[in-house]
Parts: C-alpha cells; structure tokens; sequence
C-alpha cells in the first residue's frame, strides 16, 4: 500500500463524500474514485457503502482507518525525526488577530506531543491580512478565517462560528433578539484600510461598501463601536467589553476558522499541523 493511496482513503473516511474528498485534496474526483478501487481490490474487501449522498465506512474500512491512521502519523514523525536531526525542524505559524480561542491553546498542546522537538514560531498578525503573511511567503502555515484569496492555497474548514452585530448598549437596536443586514442599512460601519483582501473586506462589510473609521485590530472595531457610535460584524461567541453588546444576524453566513497552507508544499509538518488542527477543533465541541 502507498502512503499516498493510504491518506486519499482517509481523507473519503472523515469527509464521508468523494468529492468533498477530492476538494480537500486538491484533485479531480475521477482519479480519487479509481485510487480508492485500486485499494480496495488489493485489500480484497469493499472500504465504503456507496449513495447517492455519501460513503459509509465498511467493518473492512472502519479497521483500515485506524490503521491507515497510526501508519501515516508513523510516516510524518520520521519525516520529522529527519529534518530535527539535519536541525531544520521548524514551522512558522501565522495566527490572526485575537489569538485567546481556546482551541488554539488545545491545539497547541496536541501539536506539541506531536512534535515535541519541532521549534514553532508564531507570527500573529492584525485584520488586515487574513492569510497572516501566507501570500508573502511569511508563514509556513496560517490559523485564520476566511473568506480570503485563496489563489495558490490549500485551505482546510477547522469550524464555523455565528456572526452578530457588535453596537453599543444604548443603541436603539440593542434591545432586539435578532436583526438582518438591511437593518443596518444607512448606518456608519468600521472598516479596514483600503488594499485590504477584497473578499475579506466584503464578509465584515456584510456586502457593501460601507464609511466610517478605519480600524486594524479587534480592540479598534471595538472602540470605534464604543465612541462613535459605528457598527460592525463580530462573533456571537465573543463577550463583549462593558457598554457594548452583540445582537445575532439571521442573513450572515458564519465565521469559518480554516488552517490555510501553499498548495503543493511537501512540508510534512504542515501537514501534520492541518491533522492536528481538524482534531483538536473537532474535539472542541463547538
């Protein structure tokens, strides 16, 4: 069995889908099909019960699984043993704005049982850039959120995270359970500064171009809110600071928090990282 056959099955087993499969593995779904039959007839049993929604794992596969897994984490910590022995074991990691989630802390601890001789540096970087120095070539790997250009990139999903309006207390529209966007309508918004990544600057303009002050950093949305009056997007999640409050918006698409590398880096850390992210942040529970 390849290695490479071996992680195209894992990826069909945690997607549950060929061609959420193929997307996250940056192919076409033809090939993946006849890499998963190859397998499957050099096992001699069927890994998945195929329709029309989706695959199931098969007793055959659910063993393969586990197995494919232990073999491919075995192959990254030698690769690894490589690199820290010839001492180029070390991963730069670009973390976006507030970097307090509680599953970066979770991840972090796995990673570090990982790799336990692996140096990691952090870059974290402001609002601006999504990609935390990714395009630039800053970073090895990013902890972030879209959406952004992903042009050249590999980009995993970690999780999704509601939206709200952030406004003051004493805003009229405090009080509400929920608003939409077109109640937001006319009002002043902070923004980021212009030849920030359009995609980005048009998830936290909910749209459309908006004015107001220019802000960078989560605390600036925040004061811009607090002392003008403005309002912005921000996560549900999120406890704001006294005189200020968070009201859910029914037509936002949430959040997502992605782990987003170069496409075509070999680098097995990375890849590792992308692993070790998909787990600590399914093991969130949120």
């Amino acid at each position: 069995m390849e290695l490479r056959t071996l992680r195209y099955f894992v990826a069909v087993a945690e997607e549950r889908h060929f061609g959420r499969a193929a997307a996250r593995l940056h192919m076409s779904q033809p090939p993946l099909s006849r890499a998963i039959r190859s397998l499957e007839a050099e096992v001699g049993a069927a890994l998945f019960d195929r329709s029309p929604s989706g695959v199931r794992l098969t007793a055959v596969g659910t063993v393969l699984l586990a197995e494919a897994r232990t073999l491919l984490d075995q192959a990254d910590r030698l690769r690894v043993k490589v690199a820290a022995a010839a001492g180029t074991a070390t991963l730069t990691v670009g973390l976006l704005g507030d970097s307090a989630d509680p599953d970066v802390a979770r991840l972090a601890a796995a990673y570090r049982r990982r790799h336990p001789h692996v140096e990691v540096r952090i870059r974290e970087t402001d609002l601006t850039d999504p990609t935390c120095g990714l395009h630039a070539g800053l970073v090895d790997v990013a902890l972030t959120r879209g959406p952004f250009d992903e042009t050249g990139l590999a980009v995993r999903e970690l999780r999704a995270d509601p939206v709200g309006a952030l406004l003051r207390a004493d805003d009229p529209l405090a009080g509400r359970t929920g608003l939409r966007l077109a109640d937001l309508a006319g009002r002043r918004w902070f923004r980021f500064p212009p030849g920030t990544d359009p995609h980005w600057q048009a998830y936290w303009n909910g749209g459309e171009p908006r004015e107001g002050p220019v802000v960078r950093a989560v605390q600036e949305c925040r004061q811009a809110v607090l002392w003008n009056g403005t309002v912005g997007i921000t996560l549900l999640g999120h406890r704001p600071p006294r005189g200020l409050t968070v009201v859910p918006l029914a037509d936002m698409p949430p959040s997502r928090v992605v782990a987003a590398w170069n496409e075509g880096d070999a680098n097995p850390l990375i890849r590792s990282f992308a692993e070790a992210a998909a787990a600590a942040y399914r093991g969130s529970g949120n």
